[in-house]
């Protein structure tokens, strides 16, 4: 491609080239958290290019570092009360994460779960019992979590239930007793197990197809009723009053036509539920059941009436919020929030060093499946360009990952980059995203490579249809099952791309299945519903495996790899790599000894960033 003989290494096309590690270095301040009593503030920032937490008084500007990690950054942190807080770690991306806590003037560190090998999960923090938090370990048992009741002050472990085997979840009530766990029984049930007391045993209240989903959100005031998302007899999910006792819907609250709901808000102040929200398109949608939530919300977004905001924490009382900020052009700012007084004072800018007027546009298109499904989808547009102007642009597609998660309207450190770059970005939420509803996302199973990845190839011709992508520059890129996407892509439409970059994707399902990570082994009977089984749908599965048709690839690839990864075995991409250099195709493979799924430490980022940006440039012609 011809470049303009005036540009220099700052500005491109007319555009001011931002510097990449603008887009990718660690945020200046970020995960801003109150104390309970609503006197300290606690965030992420960096400290030798790592991630650790700072606290500072709410009335003052000097801020105390409580952690040192510098190996990793600290992966969250909560409070446990108003003087000690806690925080999860990993070792070189393995995500067997332990615990730790630490007071808020850095005094009294103490590893509470440093057990190698084991992974710690958060239950509930027990906010009305002192001192003490739940947790799960799969210490006993690899493949199972037990529930242990954490003694904060002692680090004394109490284990609360032994985990037959086959338990994935569980459910507090508001007085932190355990009481509800969800299972998987025959390898593709789900089952819900309920007790009224600690004192009794968990019995079986509902068995269904884990195609069915019940999920307790929150007890009522009382403890006796929950608040359930369900899609039992519908397509969306819905929220209901629920008796646990067994699992009988008294009341419907709510449901979208279009939507499932995703989460609520409850007050534990005023013991009431406050809202549901459910994830659009680009507009988000909550409904409320409290005239006062609304109201108040109404107030919060009068001080920010170009931009999204959500509240990120409250303290105890529920006077004070931190309250994030943010859009699409914007990664996001903190202000503190008072509600007595209705004022709204900026406490901190997440990256001050990306200018909104430099960022882009995400804009929401939709498109139609070849079998009429209907896509929601974003596209990011070079500076400048407008979607009236967008003709014959190169274009980055962007399959997310999951698969069974979504992309959303917002800001994309990614999508930036690329769009400052000159490039276009379009993803799209094909079948199986989530929040669409049961028929969208069953029409998922058992079509890796199939008709998921069709309705990503259906998105790049309409994307050449209505003149926006030039046929002869289109890559695809896309991380985990979107690195999978990315090698399907390439493999199975061979003419469709002219390069492409995968980033810890799968690409032998036999090999996939067989590697997962220990905790995954109860769930293998779901995943062979899902995507396969290795001896019932081999004939299936060995066609949908890029890596055994390696032939088929005829354009550059570029492959990255963490050697540690626990959920997509550094083999898959060896094993890609190996077969498309025995063929002669150009391949790249950069593999980072001290990661895992994903690149999180920053000078990793910016290697892997800089190596995509040689290659589309390369390939692309920019």
């Amino acid at each position: 491609m011809s470049q303009n003989t005036s540009d220099t290494p700052q500005s491109k096309g007319g555009r001011r080239q931002i510097p990449l590690e603008d887009f990718f270095r660690n945020s200046q301040e970020a995960a801003y958290q109150i104390s309970p009593d609503g006197r300290h503030l606690s965030f992420m920032a960096p400290y030798a290019d790592r991630m650790n937490v700072f606290v500072r008084p709410v009335d003052g500007t000097e801020a105390v570092r409580i952690t040192s990690e510098t190996e990793r950054s600290v992966a969250g942190y909560m409070w446990a009360d108003n003087q000690r807080l806690l925080y999860m770690k990993d070792a070189a991306g393995d995500e067997n994460y332990q615990l730790y806590g630490v007071n808020l003037d850095g005094s009294e560190p103490q590893a509470y779960t440093a057990f190698p090998g084991v992974r710690t999960t958060l239950i509930d923090d027990l906010e009305e019992m002192p001192d003490m938090v739940m947790i799960g370990l799969n210490r006993r048992n690899p493949e199972v979590f037990d529930p242990y009741r954490l003694n904060l002050k002692t680090g004394e472990l109490t284990q609360l239930a032994e985990n037959p085997g086959n338990w994935q979840g569980w459910m507090t009530d508001h007085e932190g007793r355990l009481r509800a766990v969800t299972a998987i029984v025959d390898g593709v049930n789900t089952q819900i197990l309920y007790r009224d007391t600690e004192d009794e045993e968990f019995r079986p209240v509902l068995t269904t197809n884990f195609k069915d989903m019940v999920n307790f959100m929150e007890f009522t005031p009382d403890n006796r009723y929950v608040y359930a998302a369900t899609n039992l007899g519908r397509d969306k999910v819905a929220l209901v009053l629920m008796d646990p006792c067994d699992c009988s819907e008294i009341e419907q609250l709510y449901e979208h036509p279009q939507y499932d709901i995703s989460s609520i808000s409850y007050s534990r102040k005023r013991k009431k539920l406050l809202s549901v929200y459910c994830t659009g398109h680009k507009e988000p949608v909550r409904h409320y059941f409290d005239a006062e939530e609304e109201a108040l919300r109404q107030r919060i977004k009068a001080h920010f009436l170009d931009y999204r905001y959500g509240v990120a924490d409250t303290d105890k009382d529920e006077m004070h919020s931190l309250i994030y900020v943010g859009s699409d052009r914007t990664r996001g700012m903190y202000y503190f929030y008072d509600v007595e007084t209705d004022t709204a004072t900026k406490i901190a800018e997440t990256a001050p060093w990306l200018h909104e007027e430099d960022m882009v546009e995400m804009h929401a298109v939709t498109y139609t499946s070849r079998d009429g499904l209907h896509i929601e989808a974003y596209l990011s547009l070079p500076q400048g360009v407008t979607m009236e102007t967008a003709r014959n642009l190169p274009v980055v597609v962007n399959p997310h990952g999951g698969p069974w998660a979504r992309d959303t309207w917002g800001f994309s450190s990614e999508v930036q980059f690329l769009c400052n770059r000159g490039y276009a970005v379009f993803q799209m939420n094909f079948r199986g995203s989530t929040g669409y509803g049961r028929r969208f996302l069953e029409a998922s199973y058992k079509q890796w490579g199939l008709k998921m990845q069709d309705d990503i190839t259906d998105g790049v011709h309409w994307l050449i249809a209505e003149g926006i992508a030039d046929p002869a520059r289109v890559a695809i890129y896309g991380g985990s099952y979107g690195g999978y996407a990315t090698l399907a892509g390439l493999t199975f439409t061979p003419d469709l791309y002219a390069c492409g970059v995968d980033y810890v994707g799968v690409s032998n399902l036999f090999t996939f299945m067989s590697t997962i990570p220990p905790y995954w082994r109860p769930m293998l009977e779901m995943m062979y519903e899902q995507v396969g089984h290795p001896e019932n749908d081999r004939e299936q599965l060995a066609a949908t495996s890029p890596a055994l048709h390696a032939e088929e690839i005829k354009v550059p690839l570029f492959v990255a790899q963490g050697a540690n990864d626990p959920r997509v075995n550094k083999a898959e991409s060896d094993q890609m790599v190996a077969a498309l250099r025995e063929r002669g195709v150009e391949v790249e493979y950069m593999v980072k000894d001290n990661e895992g799924h994903g690149f999180h430490n920053q000078e990793n980022r910016f290697d892997f960033y800089r190596a995509m940006e040689a290659f589309l440039a390369k390939y692309l012609g920019q």
